[in-house]
């Protein structure tokens, strides 16, 4: 089982957390033309990728709020977290 750190809480089990995706992705522009591809490639194409990676993850049992969790996706070691604002 995980623990991860929440910038809020402190140390927490995973059962509390819920995972939201990768934290790198970037949402196209509010307000402006976006093409029916460059939305499908937003919203359903993404890469699988093993090593270290920028997550976001959801403290759902806890706070509720929303915080970044840079881990390995092969090995589950958590290097750092941060608020959903900051980078890691």
């Amino acid at each position: 089982m995980l623990h991860i750190k929440c910038p809020h809480c402190g140390m927490r089990s995973q059962n509390e957390f819920s995972y939201g995706g990768d934290a790198t992705v970037k949402r196209p522009e509010l307000n402006k033309e976006v093409s029916d591809q460059d939305w499908d490639n937003f919203v359903y194409n993404r890469k699988s990728l093993r090593g270290k990676h920028k997550e976001l993850w959801q403290h759902i049992s806890g706070c509720r709020q929303w915080i970044k969790v840079e881990r390995d996706t092969a090995t589950h070691e958590i290097f750092k977290t941060a608020k959903a604002n900051e980078d890691i």
